[in-house]
């Protein structure tokens, strides 16, 4: 009879809803996983038939899935404080690169790193992402593994050094110190040494290195810059005048050094460390990033409270971190910090157009629209939380409920069946 149909389109519907709430309660702990909800339609006769007064006259066939619609809001993200590990806060996906070369995209990202040290998914597929070179990222290169294992850095070569010091006003004696390093990461430790001068706020300077370092140094150290420097009358240096050259006042560019001295050379083979160009002198700089001198003379006693310079020695990769704009940043054993690479990120025009083919990964379709990828935090992408995971979105509570409508819409659908089938029996004992 054709009226059974219509009970069992009922028992079909709750069997898929039932099979659609047990994989979202399954996947209830599956990073990235995004909650699964069935949406039905009636079917209803399409006679032509119609009353006295012209309405149609139509008998309900019972129910049809027509459609599965994912919910692709974010899920909580989860600290795991592996360097490896990604989330993304907003919208977005991941771009992954699948064992036949295909890209697949996923929100799941509890990356680990392989034997060649590429970050890859659980299942095996490469991230990708852009590449760095020399510590500098490039977006219009092409997507490429991401590398983070065992990278090395190069030896950068000192051009500037900075000195944060205070002077006794006293007229005590007081020196500075600091590494700085050449084109092939070797230190070489610069000594500044203070002494007062006759005229009252006035201090004379000397720049030296040790003569070990270079060829043909004699003695224990070699002056590579040489002047005076100018307090105000509370304490603020105002001028410098290197030796054989006029006075400077500040803000400047700094001091002047020639490292090495004109006709030496680093013992190491090294070239000499130089400034923006390779004419230009080594600098040292005399202000901060506001203006305001780095050196003071004070009633205090002397003191070298901070130094830095812009080179570094070579050295391998310790850590890594992942910044919100999806660059990884390593830092290395030698302190410097170098970009390696940046994530990539995929958008679509209608996510639901998306469709699931396991692993956690979606492919596009002609409903999605292609993939547009860029980079993290542009274009309504997402920003990238690194040491974190997106965990599941679905709702324990919310799936239980659904799981109680199912089951009573199956019940109620058998009862139908069930129905059907006595009337159909008291029809057939009436012909006996």
């Amino acid at each position: 009879m054709g009226s059974f149909s219509t009970p069992l389109s009922g028992l079909t519907a709750a069997q898929d809803q039932l099979q659609s709430v047990s994989n979202n309660l399954a996947n209830i702990d599956t990073d990235g996983y995004k909650d699964q909800t069935l949406t039905f339609s009636d079917i209803f006769s399409q006679t032509g038939a119609t009353n006295g007064s012209g309405d149609p006259l139509q008998t309900g066939y019972g129910v049809a899935v027509s459609s599965t619609d994912s919910n692709f809001t974010e899920g909580s993200l989860n600290a795991t404080g592996t360097s490896s590990n990604m989330a993304l806060s907003g919208n977005g996906f991941f771009v992954t690169q699948s064992l036949t070369g295909l890209p697949d995209y996923t929100r799941a990202g509890d990356f680990t790193t392989n034997s060649a040290g590429q970050l890859i998914t659980p299942s095996g597929e490469l991230l990708l992402g852009y590449p760095a070179v020399g510590g500098i990222v490039n977006p219009a290169a092409a997507l490429q593994p991401l590398q983070v294992g065992s990278a090395n850095s190069p030896a950068v070569a000192s051009t500037s050094m900075s000195l944060t010091a205070n002077l006794d006003s006293s007229g005590a004696p007081a020196s500075s110190s600091l590494a700085v390093y050449d084109s092939l990461g070797s230190a070489h430790v610069l000594t500044v040494s203070y002494t007062m001068g006759a005229a009252p706020g006035t201090w004379n300077y000397n720049v030296s290195i040790p003569s070990a370092d270079l060829t043909g140094g004699t003695g224990t150290s070699t002056t590579v810059g040489s002047g005076t420097m100018n307090f105000s009358s509370s304490g603020v240096l105002i001028s410098t005048q290197a030796t054989g050259a006029a006075t400077t006042s500040l803000p400047s560019a700094g001091i002047a050094l020639t490292i090495p001295p004109t006709g030496m050379t680093f013992s190491d083979g090294a070239g000499a460390l130089t400034g923006a160009t390779a004419t230009a002198p080594f600098n040292w700089s005399l202000v901060d990033g506001s203006g305001n001198p780095t050196i003071t003379q004070t009633a205090t006693a002397s003191s070298t409270s901070a130094t830095s310079t812009n080179g570094f020695a070579s050295g391998t990769l310790s850590t890594y971190t992942v910044q919100p704009d999806g660059t990884i940043e390593g830092t290395f054993t030698s302190g410097n910090t170098l970009a390696l690479g940046q994530v990539a990120v995929a958008s679509f025009a209608n996510v639901q157009g998306l469709v699931s083919t396991g692993n956690n990964n979606y492919q596009p379709t002609a409903a999605s629209g292609s993939a547009v990828i860029g980079v993290a935090g542009t274009g309504g992408r997402g920003t990238v939380v690194g040491g974190s995971v997106e965990e599941s979105n679905v709702d324990i509570a919310t799936e239980f409920a659904k799981l109680i409508v199912a089951q009573q819409a199956y019940s109620a659908n058998a009862k139908s069946v069930t129905t059907f089938n006595q009337v159909s029996q008291a029809t057939i004992a009436m012909l006996q």
